[in-house]
């Protein structure tokens, strides 16, 4: 398998075989501008025409009659360019309809389509695009170059955005052809002219890149050599950067005058097909240049070639449409065994998920694991190529794994990666569900339901199921499992969506369980379902059926729900119903009964009945709504300890304003204690209707004060009358309810305060407390204080402030202090209130009053007690500051003040205390203005210097986004700062945040000032590393120009680092100076070389330090530069090998394999590696230095001899290839050199001593292009027992078209000891492609041994029917055999054989298929078809088939046969063909034999026919119908009175036989009248005949009837008289027992004894009970004898 060719090729279609001749196959005549169509213009003697080959149909070819110089398809649709001379125009030819033209100015020597609606034009001198859309003339893109001037243009492309175009014209040059190409890009508007003969346009991804990377491509083949350069352009940023490619072109020795002519590429593997005119194609991986394979496709030029299904598809002179497309199944194991590059394979297998790594990626899967890389390894599994790492192993392998901390663990990131690229399977689903519930994440679940990215399962919906029912819901119904969607949607109550998806997938449920099973598991919702079921048209279920359903459930509350929806349209017809279920839920659950009633659902159930029962079942309220006389109210409103009091209430409003206050009264004269509530609650509610007036009367006339006072309360509350709640009060106050005063004027916000305070001061109340009340809410403090200080009564103002509101004290104060109270008293009532009240008000009340210092003392004994309050201490620092009483010291100690209150209070007073009160509490903000508008900066900048804040800094420095910083002051600050700030500050965090600030505030030229007072002058800071740093790299940015002088007065600074900054700001000579100032030479002539770019300037820097990691250092930009030579010598004089890779690269890409010799001499003595040793020997053979080469062969190497005779043998150099591979005995390669070398005896001989496979395939192949058949045999016989080397050997011979050949060598091999399955089928393939003539005799020899699908393809390729069932039926295909016979009869059906094979079939559809077959062919041979299937085939279908086709007599045997299933539409199917063929007694015999069919209908079809037999099975019919007056009434109609007794007497019914005898009668027909009663003697009865035969004189045909019942009843008397005269004895011997037997224990049993008399009833009677004329007799003898 490794052996076999990466591609795949195809040929589409010879176009000669189309009727194209082959002088029309040209470059100038045919265009293929897609894969979709061929465009040849055709021209002959008679005509001119134009021939499309549609390539997916080539039946489909079609001609038109066009005269053009050109024509070109449109890629996508029929649209068809012409061009004739300058003139262009473009066709529509599905709508027949010119879409665009245009006149040239110039003539166009090339033109093709670029997009599906741009087309480019190339003239003499420029380059046009002209779009078919709009009306747009073509738009210039670009000039043609000089170097295109006199070529011929084969090749133009564009990228997709098109801001990049390449235009290619080759020329004959001293007998070669040059090509010559102009790459264009028209963002910079710039060409380049470059030797090519081929190029393309791609995209790749690199690893690592967020966006693809655009690459262009272009081979050439010069004097020097055949390249194939891949290049980046329009890098993006964010994207690694792509190194250019350039390999070789191989080209074989034969192949002197060979070019490429076309590239495409294949965006899918990211690999480039070039072709070149002699036949051959190259396959190349863009982004490493690797060449992956080589071959020759084809023997003529191809010379039109564009993309197809990401390969490449062309055309070739002979007229071969050719393909070549990557073979997904052999290209990685192609890499693999062919070139070793297993990075290449897997990065393939990767990108574009191809098989043939699978081995590889499990090694380094579990090579990932080994070394615990559990994250990558669980990556690489989640991207493996097809999912094959994708598995239950792997994911219970991560499953088990920790993660480490901070990261995913291994499973998780495993589940991340997928779900980041791709959708998860079923088991991965599976697994990531389980944890996610546990996690009790299920909105993941939902949001990848949502992206499609989990495979839907029933266990996955199993899983989620008890999570979230929805979900799972959602997961049934994408994994189609209706049983549990129907399921999941009931107990969701979702019914409505039962039915609807049952009918979308063709699901029917058997209802009645299901309902079963809802109303297990939740009655409500099964009430639901029943209720959407029973809605359905027509109903699914009856209502019967649900009533059932829950009655077996006793869900009575369910069931009155479901009668409540169906009876919900309230119709007259449906009023017994109402009542029923009124009455049942009355009886049972009046609770429910008073819920539907007061519903008011239902209109015509029986109202009084109702009432009536809801009254006895104590439901009064629903017998007060039902009933309608006013006594009957009274009766029944009075029990308001049972009726719902609120609604008795609303009831009120159903009445007139006179029944309402009637009843109201009789409540009251009932009961007034039980229904006062009631009756005040009534009042309250309907006040407006009743009128305030007439209740209140109605209140004084029961004498029920209290009822007022309640009515008036409940009113007060929800009255906004201020009127109401002021007599309210009064009420209350009159009723002695003065808490309820002290409620309402503390609660009720809708009186008039000021009318409430004056009638409390005039009441003169016992306790003040309402009065403090109303005041204190309404602010009427100063007056209450008023009033009870000139009252007297001070100890309520007291209580006030001390009980009520304490708060309030500030206010109270300030109003003693209005009325000049005492100082004293003020205070000792300040000093007796809880501290409840806010300080600092007290003292804003006092302050306002000038009279501050009266809290003094009480202040300090505050401050004294440890109060935290801080309007203590702003009262106090106000006092001091006011009396000078040692402020300063205040406020440095004290900390408790507010610092902004009492700085505010300074600041007009004394600034410097205010500047003291900010700076202790750090009010930036107000200190910065303080100190700002008094010009106080020194105190500013000793300020922020010691803050040492950047926030408050660069407030000061550059102000706020809302107050810009005033610049004379940020100067003044500035000043100070430099001057006197920095200067005194001794800490150097101080100046770090100093200078941190001034570089935050963007103040390079004061930083600089800044620094150099600190680091030029005598300072502590002056030697500080840091700063020195800094003043450096600040004139780095602002003053570069002092840079150079810093570095030469200051020493301490970091060099490196600083030279490193000025490199990356372009100060090139600073940095060159500081590195050669401190001697660090390797990096100064870095900077000379990197930097300053002059490599002289190095060299002569180098011969002035000479020193060997200098020569080095130049050595490798020499290199870098390509100046090879150069750096040769630098590294020979450094004594240099180190850079040997890089040197062997570079050199032996520039071919400068001369100078490569002297240095891998020198790096030969001082390292001892392989590489240069090998690479010795390579440059002596790419230097024809053979004599070297050998001389170092025979001495001691440690060169790899075989990889250097590989590189020679694929470089060509053949000789020196022969000398290497003979030095190792590899003598595989030495045959394949020898092949190349044409000693193909030789060649042979060397392969036998390898023995390898790949050696015979290379010799072979060499020996049948020589046609060396016999020796190619020779080397084929070792190959064809390979079976991975079989297939390519037979594409090599075929496409040679050595078929005879191929043949005879694999007819050769069958004999082998080794010979395997491939080389049979392989034959058979050969067969049937090519001598179908012997197909079948190989079959029937070898069909054992052969590969049967695969022939099978091949059998239907060639159309080789027989042979094809043949394959089938020995491979177990019955189903394909049978409908391959079926689809080509004409060549492979026989009866025989296809009986045999359509019973093995498994998909019974073929049957029915078959069926159809015979009816329309073999319409004879159906019934033994028939009775061949009849085991396994629907006879309803069959029937219903042949019915349908008018065709059931064909088939009559068979339902004869089928019969014995006695199914239903093959009983009817062949009743009906009797019926056609008048056959009665095969119908009778059908009917009575098998009895399931419609037999009424079939009746009613007899009884209408005109032949007398068919009607009397018609009244059989209903005979076995039991409808026996029908099937009387049919034989009476026809006389048929046999069969009517018969029908009467088998019917057992005596009134059916009495109405067939007086039919009898009034006829006339006594001898039926005698026989009926013969015939149903055990129906009539006796008087019924005696009565018909006494009427109408029939006593003669009666008296046989007569006879026989007299002698029966005479021997049913006898009988009697025996029973009863024995059964007299044994009464007389048991009387005679009794008397004899003595008294003892057996009178227990009574007065007979065991046995007596009275167990058997009354003794005396039983004598008369026969006696004649007795009215007594037996049970049942009325019956007998009774009636006349």
């Amino acid at each position: 398998m490794a052996d076999q060719l990466p591609i795949t090729f195809q040929e589409y279609v010879k176009l000669p075989e189309l009727g194209i001749d082959v002088s029309n196959i040209s470059f100038n005549t045919l265009t293929l501008q897609s894969d979709k169509f061929i465009c040849i213009r055709e021209k002959t003697a008679q005509r001119e025409q134009v021939c499309i080959v549609d390539l997916q149909d080539s039946s489909k070819t079609f001609r038109r009659p066009i005269t053009a110089d050109s024509a070109i398809m449109n890629p996508e649709n029929k649209i068809i360019a012409l061009k004739s001379g300058r003139n262009l125009q473009v066709f529509n030819l599905e709508m027949k309809a010119k879409v665009k033209s245009c006149m040239m100015s110039e003539d166009v020597h090339f033109w093709r389509w670029i997009s599906q609606f741009d087309i480019a034009l190339v003239t003499d001198t420029a380059v046009f695009h002209w779009s078919i859309e709009g009306s747009s003339s073509p738009v210039k893109q670009f000039d043609r170059h000089a170097n295109l001037n006199g070529t011929q243009i084969i090749s133009y492309a564009t990228n997709a955005k098109m801001n990049w175009m390449s235009l290619i014209g080759i020329s004959a040059v001293q007998g070669r052809i040059v090509g010559n190409m102009q790459l264009f890009n028209k963002d910079r508007s710039a060409s380049q002219p470059i030797e090519a003969h081929a190029a393309e346009f791609s995209e790749i991804w690199l690893e690592g890149a967020a966006q693809p990377t655009q690459v262009f491509s272009f081979a050439s083949r010069s004097t020097t050599g055949s390249k194939l350069h891949v290049v980046e352009i329009d890098h993006v940023d964010g994207n690694p950067p792509f190194q250019k490619r350039s390999v070789d072109i191989f080209f074989p020795p034969e192949a002197v005058n060979d070019f490429p002519v076309s590239m495409q590429a294949g965006p899918k593997y990211e690999l480039v097909y070039v072709v070149t005119k002699f036949g051959f194609i190259h396959l190349y991986d863009l982004e490493t240049g690797t060449c992956l394979f080589t071959n020759r496709i084809s023997g003529d030029t191809v010379f039109v070639t564009t993309k197809h299904d990401n390969g490449i598809i062309g055309v070739n002179r002979k007229g071969q449409v050719l393909s070549v497309s990557v073979n997904e199944e052999t290209v990685i194991p192609y890499i693999l065994q062919n070139t070793g590059n297993v990075e290449l394979a897997f990065r393939l297998a990767s990108r574009a998920n191809l098989p043939g790594a699978d081995q590889l990626y499990v090694q380094r899967f579990q090579q990932l694991m080994q070394q615990g890389q559990f994250n990558d390894a669980a990556k690489m599994a989640a991207s493996s190529p097809r999912g094959m790492l994708r598995t239950e192993n792997t994911i219970n392998q991560l499953k088990h794994l920790q993660s480490a901390p901070g990261q995913l663990s291994p499973i998780l990131q495993y589940f991340a990666t997928i779900l980041e690229k791709g959708e998860l399977n079923r088991h991965e689903s599976i697994e990531l569900a389980r944890p996610v519930l546990a996690s009790n994440r299920k909105a993941l679940l939902e949001k990848w339901l949502k992206e499609d990215k989990l495979e839907c399962s029933e266990e996955l919906g199993d899983i989620v199921q008890p999570h979230d029912a929805t979900l799972a819901l959602s997961i049934y119904l994408r994994a189609n499992v209706p049983a549990k969607v129907v399921v999941c949607f009931a107990q969701s109550g979702q019914f409505d969506k039962i039915v609807l998806y049952c009918k979308r997938v063709g699901y029917s449920p058997d209802w009645a369980p299901l309902l079963q099973q809802v109303a297990r598991l939740d009655g409500d919702k099964a009430c639901e379902f029943a209720l959407s079921l029973v809605k359905e048209d027509p109903p699914l279920v009856s209502a019967d059926q649900v009533v059932g359903v829950f009655a077996s459930q006793n869900l009575v509350q369910q069931t009155t729900r479901f009668l409540l929806d169906a009876l919900k349209g309230n119709k007259e017809s449906e009023a017994h119903l109402q009542t029923k279920l009124l009455e049942m839920n009355l009886l049972n659950a009046p609770q429910v009964a008073d819920a539907i009633l007061g519903n008011n659902m239902f209109s015509y159930f029986d109202r009084p009945y109702i009432a009536q029962l809801a009254e006895k079942a104590g439901l009064y309220q629903r017998a007060l709504e039902l009933y309608d006389n006013l006594d009957d109210i009274k009766r029944v409103a009075v029990h308001t300890e049972v009726v719902n009091g609120e609604w008795l209430i609303n009831y009120f409003g159903n009445l007139s304003v006179e029944d309402s206050l009637a009843v109201l009264r009789q409540m009251l004269e009932h009961n007034a204690a039980q229904n006062l509530q009631i009756v005040v609650q009534a009042a309250i509610k309907y006040s407006d209707l009743l009128g305030p007036q007439k209740i209140i009367d109605m209140f004084e006339d029961n004498r029920c004060s209290e009822g007022l006072y309640y009515y008036l309360g409940s009113v007060v509350n929800v009255s906004q009358d201020p009127a109401v709640v002021f007599k309210y009060i009064q009420a209350a106050l009159a009723t002695g309810q003065t808490k309820e005063v002290e409620r309402i004027v503390r609660d009720n916000d809708h009186y008039d305060a000021e009318k409430v305070k004056n009638y409390l001061k005039e009441a003169s109340l016992p306790d003040q407390l309402p009065l403090i009340i109303v005041c204190d809410r309404f602010d009427y403090v100063h007056d209450l204080v008023l009033y009870l200080y000139s009252n007297g009564m001070n100890k309520y103002i007291e209580v006030y402030v001390q009980q009520v509101n304490s708060s309030r004290l500030p206010q109270v104060v300030g109003a003693l202090l209005d009325v000049d109270c005492d100082e004293n008293v003020v205070k000792s009532l300040i000093a007796s209130t809880p501290a409840q009240f806010s300080i600092g008000s007290l003292v804003e009340e006092i302050e306002k009053r000038n009279r501050l210092k009266i809290l003094h003392r009480w202040l300090e004994a505050k401050a004294s007690e440890g109060s935290q309050d801080s309007g203590v201490y702003n009262a106090l620092a106000k006092i001091y500051i006011d009396s000078n009483y040692e402020p300063e010291k205040f406020l440095s100690s004290n900390r408790l003040y507010d610092p902004r209150a009492i700085g505010a209070y300074s600041e007009k007073r004394d600034p410097g205390l205010a500047y003291l009160a900010y700076s202790q509490g750090q009010c930036d903000d107000e200190l910065l203005r303080l100190t700002s508008d008094n010009s106080m900066f020194k105190q500013q900048s000793r300020y922020l210097i010691k803050r040492r804040d950047l926030g408050l800094w660069g407030k000061a420095l550059t102000g706020d986004g809302q107050q810009p910083v005033n610049q004379s002051h940020r100067r003044q600050l500035i000043d100070q700062v430099v001057s006197y700030g920095l200067p005194e500050a001794g800490d150097p965090e101080e100046v770090s945040v100093c200078v941190k600030a001034f570089m935050a505030a963007n103040l390079p030229q004061e930083l600089i000032e800044l620094l150099e007072r600190i680091i030029l002058e005598d300072t502590p800071f002056s030697n500080n590393n840091n700063l020195q740093n800094l003043l450096i790299l600040t004139a780095v940015r602002v003053e570069p120009t002092r840079v150079a002088d810093y570095i030469e007065r200051l020493s301490n600074y970091d060099a490196p680092d600083i030279a490193e900054i000025c490199i990356n700001n372009g100060l090139h000579e600073e940095a060159f100076n500081i590195f050669k100032r401190f001697e660090v030479n390797t990096e100064a002539i870095g900077v000379l070389i990197d930097h300053v770019g002059s490599l002289d300037r190095a060299y002569e820097y180098a011969e002035r330090c000479d020193q060997a990691e200098v020569w080095s250092r130049l050595g490798r930009a020499q290199l870098e530069g390509l100046r090879i030579k150069d750096s040769i010598d630098s590294y020979v004089r450094a004594d240099d090998p180190s850079n040997y890779v890089e040197v062997i690269d570079v050199a032996s890409h520039a071919g400068k394999f001369d100078d490569l010799v002297r240095f891998l001499l020198m790096a030969r003595k001082k390292v001892r590696e392989p590489a240069v040793e090998s690479e010795l020997m390579f440059a002596y053979a790419k230097t024809e230095r053979l004599s070297d080469l050998e001389d170092m062969l025979r001495g001691p190497n440690i060169a790899q001899v075989q990889k250097v005779g590989d590189r020679c043998y694929d470089e060509g150099l053949f000789e020196a290839a022969r000398l290497l591979f003979q030095n190792v005995s590899n003598w595989a390669r030495l045959a394949s050199t020898l092949v190349r070398l044409g000693d193909y005896q030789s060649a042979v001989d060397c392969g036998r001593k390898a023995n390898s496979t790949q050696v015979w395939k290379d010799v072979n192949t060499a020996c049948i292009a020589e046609k060396e058949f016999r020796l190619a045999q020779i080397c084929g016989l070792h190959l064809i027992v390979h079976a991975e080397e079989l297939e390519p050997l037979i594409r090599l011979y075929e496409a040679g078209g050595y078929i005879d050949e191929l043949c005879a060598l694999i007819e050769n091999g069958l004999g082998l000891e080794r010979a395997h399955m491939g080389m049979f089928t392989e034959l058979a393939i050969l067969y049937c492609k090519y001598r179908p003539e012997q197909i079948m005799d190989h079959l029937k020899l070898y069909w054992s041994r052969i590969n049967i699908p695969k022939v099978i393809r091949a059998c239907e390729t060639a159309h080789l029917w027989p042979e094809l069932v043949f394959l089938y039926v020995h491979y177990d295909e019955f189903d394909n055999a049978a409908q391959t016979i079926i689809s080509h009869s004409a060549d492979a059906w026989e009866h025989a054989s296809f009986k045999d094979i359509i019973v093995k079939v498994s998909n019974v559809e073929l049957y029915y298929k078959a069926l159809r077959f015979y009816l329309k062919e073999q319409p004879l041979l159906l019934n033994d078809l028939l009775n061949a299937m009849m085991p396994r085939i629907d006879h309803t279908r069959v029937v219903s088939m042949f019915l349908k086709s008018d065709n059931i007599p064909l088939i009559k045997k068979y339902l004869v046969a089928a019969q014995a299933t006695n199914n239903k539409a093959v009983n009817e199917a062949y009743n009906d063909l009797l019926i056609e063929e008048e056959d009665f007694v095969g119908l009778r015999n059908s009917i009575d034999n098998h009895d399931n069919f419609d037999g009424i209908g079939l009746a009613q079809r007899l009884e209408k026919h005109d032949l007398l037999e068919f009607r009397r099975i018609a009244a059989h019919l209903y005979n076995q119908a039991k409808r026996w007056r029908q099937s009387l009434n049919l034989s009476k109609k026809d006389k048929l009175y046999k069969d009517a007794m018969t029908t009467a007497r088998q019917s057992g019914n005596n009134e059916i036989a009495e109405d067939l005898l007086r039919y009898f009668v009034e006829s006339g027909n006594p001898a039926c009248f005698s026989a009926c009663l013969f015939t149903c003697y055990d129906l009539v009865r006796s008087d019924v005949v005696m009565e018909l035969a006494w009427r109408h004189g029939l006593s003669n045909e009666a008296m046989p009837y007569f006879i026989n019942l007299v002698r029966e009843y005479q021997n049913k008397v006898d009988v009697l008289t025996t029973e009863v005269s024995e059964l007299k004895a044994k009464v007389d011997r048991g009387s005679n027992g009794v008397a004899a037997a003595p008294a003892g224990p057996n009178q227990l049993l009574g007065p007979a004894g065991l046995g007596g008399r009275l167990l058997i009833g009354q003794g005396p009677t039983t004598g008369n009970i026969f006696t004649p004329g007795s009215q007594q007799g037996t049970p049942g003898s009325g019956s007998q004898f009774g009636g006349y």
